[in-house]
């Protein structure tokens, strides 16, 4: 009788693993895309930070420009396929600031014209990253 009880098991038990499968996919599948998107807003900020660092570098060079540090943030920002950035240097007028002023630079992008999904948590972000350096010439 039990040899008989073995045989039904596998026949009871056919579409369980499909209902597990049907519950289970969503779930994964949003944590997979979730996954991507943060990885690709870590990747964002990443690429800003180095901008900021690059173009504050740029300002520090005597003889540098407010368009010259734009073109030295730009230049990483396009080659890493950033969108809708925008580079503010502060104090706009830092070639005539005194040696030891503190010049900012903060580059930022939206979430949105970079995000690998549209629709999810960063379209509405806008994320920023800025370098500050002290001015010595």
């Amino acid at each position: 009788m039990l040899t008989h009880l073995r045989k039904q098991r596998p026949h009871r038990r056919k579409g369980v693993a499909a209902a597990e499968f049907a519950v289970s996919l969503p779930i994964l599948l949003v944590l997979m895309i979730g996954t991507i998107e943060a990885c690709s807003m870590i990747y964002l900020k990443q690429t800003l930070s180095v901008a900021a660092y690059e173009s504050i570098r740029a300002s520090v060079v005597p003889n540098s420009s407010v368009a010259s540090v734009q073109d030295a943030a730009n230049a990483i920002l396009t080659s890493r396929g950033v969108s809708g950035s925008t580079v503010v240097v502060s104090p706009a007028d830092y070639a005539t600031q005194p040696a030891g002023s503190w010049i900012t630079v903060t580059v930022s992008a939206p979430g949105s014209a970079n995000s690998v999904i549209t629709g999810w948590y960063y379209d509405n972000q806008t994320v920023s990253a800025s370098a500050t350096m002290m001015k010595e010439f």
